[in-house]
């Protein structure tokens, strides 16, 4: 473990100037407050915090974040509090302390909702203090390094996390190290095979044609003495993770790849990147679409360099990215420069983003999402852009991620000019809506009066913002739709409980689920973001209780062990009256399977985890989901009357969605809760009769596999 003085001294390297008494300090309380704790890997607890200040050291950072390091976990691990904390260390350390706790207690891979009210709070502590976040990455990193001594379950939720969300924020914030190596880290976790694979044929590689970096640092440096121009060239293989994305998303073989090396020169001034670009394009060829020039138009996090690929030594193709020093820091540390130290005062990089700046940017679209799943999806969006900067007719810079069309780019500018969308122009030709933009490119839209967002945009745009607006714009249209459709569920679910649909009723009800009115109610169970049984539970809780004789849904399942939990597979959707098999999970217990389900064909050589089960017998309750893939007709009343039929069967519609939406006819998912098959053969009986429907069958969807 790090000793005090040891940490001392890599903060004093870069901060002559650091309160060392402070550190201290900070020190012997968490190690105090630990005393008696041990990690997984039997080591003292305490040896966890030195290493996440050690990491945040090598960064330069600031007394009050190496500190925080030291104390993150005692608020929440020790009998440590928020006012002891502040007594001793002073205000701003407790609370970056206490929000390093709060980010630590969000369970950021939980379902849908969760995780996107989770990433709310994530930004509201970004947007209060950055340092908290930087904590928690060096956290995480640490806690990445030594994931071997956790339990394998553990460890793939802990990768799959780290994959999805850190490594994500790691690379937005501009610290590309970071994001290399946790990518890398929960890669050797989630796929070891792949890892391991990419590394032998590293090897191999290397053994054919001896050290290529060694070779091609010193041709580019022949080059720039040649050129008359100082400055340090450094090669670096690819880290396995990222030569396996690319191999995933070129759909290549390791023996197609060109690129798996990368170059850096660093220079003084930007008038010496430009002439080091041409020295090296003068030297090789460069390859069309592949360079990018960030100096002229940086991203958002201030990271800032030129990126050229070119065909270099026996026709390989080599990517060299060339910066100044100060860029440079930036481009290793991005936001986290704005905290860097150096000879105990704060770093003045011209080219380091302030975060209050940065994180308002950040959260400027996500502010607009009027629900969970817009929130997330936007989110998500803007963590993983990689941008490309295109122009408008007057010369404006739209920024835009990979992929963005014009749609996307009519959005960006305003959203009234998105929703009169009728076309555009790229470079002055007329080009279809869903085409790919690229770097440089000029757009023009072009919009007309009375034009409105179509279903298929959605499909069309990349962004977030755009999505966003599309789906506000739909549903303002089809408001008056969903209020009909709306009023007909409620009234088959009322009467499911005899009991009649009123105006008083409804607005009993919109007031107990917090909605401004009986048409918001109705308009959200018209578009399913509403259950109806919740409707009639809000007002008539005693009716929805189940009758008496039923089999409670926790003793359905006949075969488990005492205490041993289950869950129906949503793959499949097992109902009471089916052939089923259930299949172990540790820490999840047993997911029940139909016989006939294709997913089964995973577990086939693990036939220790197979359980034989079977229902209870007797009547089940109806609280067991299946979901119909149904194509009706696109005729006025349709749809209201499957849904009355449904009621008759004594069934209720928990959710309904449309997946496709033509001129003639419509086709949706309707998910129905059921008794048992028998029930189910019913309702679909029913609605097969029915003249509008065209097509029925009972949807499974296999990439709902647990």
């Amino acid at each position: 473990m790090t000793t005090v003085d040891d940490l001392i001294g890599l903060v004093r390297a870069y901060n002559p100037k650091t309160n060392a008494q402070l550190l201290a300090d900070a020190y012997a309380y968490g190690q105090a407050m630990h005393e008696g704790q041990y990690r997984h890997s039997g080591e003292p607890y305490f040896t966890h915090p030195v290493a996440v200040a050690s990491i945040l050291a090598e960064m330069q950072l600031d007394d009050a974040t190496i500190v925080t390091a030291l104390l993150h976990d005692t608020i929440e691990d020790t009998k440590s509090t928020y006012g002891e904390v502040a007594e001793k260390f002073g205000t701003e350390i407790a609370e970056l302390v206490d929000g390093v706790t709060k980010l630590t207690n969000l369970q950021l891979n939980s379902t849908e909702t969760k995780q996107a009210e989770n990433f709310r709070k994530l930004f509201m502590a970004m947007s209060k203090d950055m340092r908290v976040i930087l904590v928690k990455l060096a956290d995480r990193l640490h806690n990445m390094r030594t994931i071997k001594s956790m339990r394998p379950a553990k460890q793939a939720q802990k990768a799959r996390e780290t994959m999805d969300i850190f490594a994500a924020l790691a690379g937005r914030m501009g610290m590309q190290w970071m994001r290399d190596e946790l990518e890398d880290l929960a890669f050797e976790v989630l796929n070891p095979e792949g890892r391991t694979s990419i590394i032998r044929r590293f090897i191999k590689l290397q053994r054919e044609t001896g050290d290529v970096i060694h070779k091609i640092t010193g041709d580019i440096q022949h080059e720039l003495t040649k050129a008359r121009i100082k400055a340090q060239v450094l090669g670096r293989a690819k880290k396995p993770y990222s030569i396996w994305r690319k191999m995933e998303e070129k759909k290549l073989t390791f023996s197609r790849l060109s690129d798996i090396y990368g170059f850096r020169v660093i220079c003084e001034t930007e008038t010496e990147c430009y002439a080091i670009l041409g020295a090296i394009h003068q030297r090789w060829r460069a390859v069309p679409t592949r360079f990018k020039d960030y100096i002229s138009q940086p991203k958002s996090n201030g990271y800032r360099s030129i990126h050229t690929t070119v065909s270099g030594r026996d026709g390989k193709r080599v990517e060299v990215q060339i910066r100044t020093r100060q860029m440079h820091e930036v481009a290793e540390t991005g936001v986290a420069a704005h905290w860097s130290y150096r000879d105990g005062v704060r770093v003045q990089n011209p080219f380091a983003v302030d975060p209050v700046q940065w994180i308002a940017t950040m959260t400027e679209r996500l502010d607009s999402a009027e629900d969970h799943e817009d929130f997330l999806e936007a989110v998500k969006l803007e963590m993983y852009i990689d941008q490309v900067f295109c122009f408008t007719p007057k010369g404006d810079v739209v920024p835009l991620p990979r992929g963005a069309t014009p749609l996307d780019f009519a959005y960006a500018i305003h959203t009234s000019i998105g929703d009169r969308c009728v076309g555009a122009k790229v470079d002055a030709i007329r080009v279809p809506l869903w085409t790919r933009l690229k770097n440089g490119q000029s757009v023009e839209i072009m919009t007309a009066q009375g034009q409105r967002p179509q279903v298929t945009w959605l499909d069309i745009a990349a962004t977030g913002r755009a999505k966003t607006a599309i789906r506000r714009s739909l549903r303002e249209e089809d408001r008056a739709r969903y209020i009909k459709l709306g009023l007909e569920l409620a009234r088959v679910a009322f009467d499911h409980v005899g009991k009649r649909v009123s105006d008083r009723a409804l607005i009993t009800a919109a007031k107990r689920l917090d909605l401004p009115d009986s048409d918001a109610l109705l308009a959200r169970l018209g578009s399913a973001e509403l259950n109806a049984r919740q409707v009639v539970q809000t007002l008539y809780p005693e009716l929805v209780i189940q009758p008496g004789g039923e089999i409670e849904p926790s003793r359905a399942i006949v075969g488990l062990s005492p205490g041993q939990s289950f869950e129906r597979a949503a793959c499949c959707q097992p109902v009471p009256g089916e052939r089923i098999v259930g299949i172990t999970y540790r820490g999840k217990g047993v997911m029940i399977h139909a016989i006939d389900c294709p997913a089964l064909i995973d577990f086939e050589e693990e036939t220790d985890r197979w359980v034989d089960l079977t229902w209870h017998s007797g009547p089940h309750a109806a609280v067991h989901q299946v979901s119909f893939d149904m194509t009706i007709s696109n005729d006025a009343g349709v749809l209201g009357r499957l849904c009355t039929l449904i009621g008759e069967q004594k069934a209720n519609i928990s959710d309904l969605h449309f997946s496709d939406r033509k001129q003639d006819f419509y086709r949706l998912i309707i998910d129905v809760e059921l008794r048992d098959v028998e029930h189910m053969h019913a309702v679909r009986l029913a609605l097969e009769a029915d003249s509008d429907v065209a097509t029925i069958r009972r949807h499974r969807d296999l990439n709902q596999k647990p």
